[in-house]
């Protein structure tokens, strides 16, 4: 009986939750009877135009170059972070507490903000999504290796400390090898995040092929715009295919 009134009290709480939200967001749901605009506007996308696929895919490229850099940069700066945010290698409580405290507030900053930031700096150019991206995959895989770092097994570092080695190599030759298939694999998803992150900024006009797709849908070309996404899904499943045929021969 108890359960039930707990379930029953939070079906309750979850409708209470709904109303208020559907209220204090005033959605009106009568517009769904307008979907056929979307019919009409999606219908506007055929045939396909390729005449630009050349551009396209150049700009396709791009996108994935700024997601590599970005990537690639965060998890150079979060290696080593990872160790002094991990409390079984970290030196001194207070590097522990530090570091891990950087990394908190540097991943609570959202990837807009971090290039709004660099705006003024380098403008709306690749550069500025690479600093963004840096930036927060180095917060988010510091966090994420500095976890596999405690929880690695402690028999493979006794052994290498046992050799008289130092804190060092018993991280390097003791950890890292436990560790290794896991930060490949955090670090392909968070490639494939990039990558998407990356078309929302190239629709600020930051280069990629978001800013390709965002000025055919401005000029009304939406057949050319249509190849874009057309682009960007087959971009995504390669992606994601690839990260699973990585992630499943290291691990």
């Amino acid at each position: 009986m108890a359960v039930r009134r707990k379930v029953l009290l939070t079906l309750l709480l979850v409708l209470v939750a709904v109303i208020f939200s559907v209220q204090d967001a005033e959605l009106n749901f009568g517009e769904i009877g307008e979907l056929s605009n979307s019919a009409d506007f999606l219908a506007q996308m055929w045939p396909l135009d390729f005449s630009m696929l050349g551009h396209s895919l150049e700009e396709t490229l791009i996108t994935v170059e700024i997601a590599f850099l970005g990537t690639l940069a965060g998890l150079v700066v979060s290696f080593p972070l990872a160790f002094l945010a991990a409390r079984n290698t970290s030196p001194h409580p207070t590097v522990y507490n530090g570091v891990r405290s950087f990394l908190t507030f540097l991943r609570s900053v959202p990837e807009l903000v971090l290039a709004l930031i660099f705006v003024p700096t380098f403008g709306l150019e690749p550069l500025t999504v690479i600093m963004a991206l840096f930036l927060h995959n180095g917060a988010v895989l510091g966090k994420l290796l500095s976890e596999l770092v405690e929880a690695a097994e402690p028999g493979p570092q006794e052994a290498v400390a046992s050799t008289g080695a130092r804190g060092v190599l018993v991280a390097l030759y003791g950890i890292v090898p436990q560790i290794f298939p896991n930060i490949l694999s955090h670090s392909f998803y968070r490639f494939e995040v990039g990558v998407r992150s990356s078309l929302l900024f190239g629709a600020i006009g930051a280069g990629g092929i978001g800013d390709v797709l965002y000025l055919h849908f401005k000029t009304f070309e939406y057949a050319a715009m249509a190849v874009d996404v057309l682009l960007i899904m087959v971009l995504i499943w390669f992606l994601d295919y690839m990260g699973s045929y990585f992630r499943a021969k290291v691990i």
